[in-house]
């Protein structure tokens, strides 16, 4: 078997890519292709090795605002993807905790939750509470004339303040 050709062939399919593989593992499989063809160009090492990465890894170093790797220092992307790699994983972890149900937890007979205690509590005594006072009752007085303030504008009997003729008023 031709190994050389063999890597070179693996190198420009899509067989060495990442897949379902930790950072680790394909970075060995990478390594080891890449010395098996011997390659050394730093350029062609860090475009072989970035398009092989799982995407979302690939595009979390790619897009880095700040620390970005060089294309030309495959060593620093390699270390970019190990990072990143260990923080999905840990986030993983970390979200895999938050979507525990009780209900999956007892379908597994392993990982039974402990028994619940019960835990009595003292009676309540009741409140002595006092009544709150009726509201106020508005009294029903004597309605208020609203004509009454018209009929006071209206001619005195008397008629002009003037000359006192009950036909004008000046």
């Amino acid at each position: 078997m031709n190994v050389e050709a063999d890597a070179i062939n693996a190198l420009e399919g899509t067989s060495y890519y990442q897949g379902g593989r930790m950072v680790d593992d394909y970075l060995d499989n990478f390594q080891t292709l890449v010395s098996d063809v011997g390659y050394t160009d730093p350029r062609t090492l860090v475009v072989k090795f970035q398009r092989g990465l799982k995407l979302g890894i690939q595009n979390q170093i790619a897009t880095m605002p700040y620390g970005r790797p060089a294309n030309t220092n495959p060593n620093a992307w390699y270390r970019a993807a190990r990072r990143i790699n260990q923080a999905c994983l840990a986030n993983e972890a970390f979200q895999s905790v938050l979507r525990f149900t009780p209900s999956a937890m007892l379908r597994t007979a392993s990982a039974r939750p402990p028994p619940l205690s019960v835990v009595r509590l003292p009676p309540v005594l009741p409140l002595l509470v006092t009544p709150k006072p009726p509201p106020p009752t508005l009294s029903m007085g004597v309605p208020m004339d609203v004509d009454t303030s018209r009929k006071t504008k209206s001619l005195p009997p008397q008629g002009c303040y003037r000359c006192g003729d009950a036909n004008h008023l000046v």
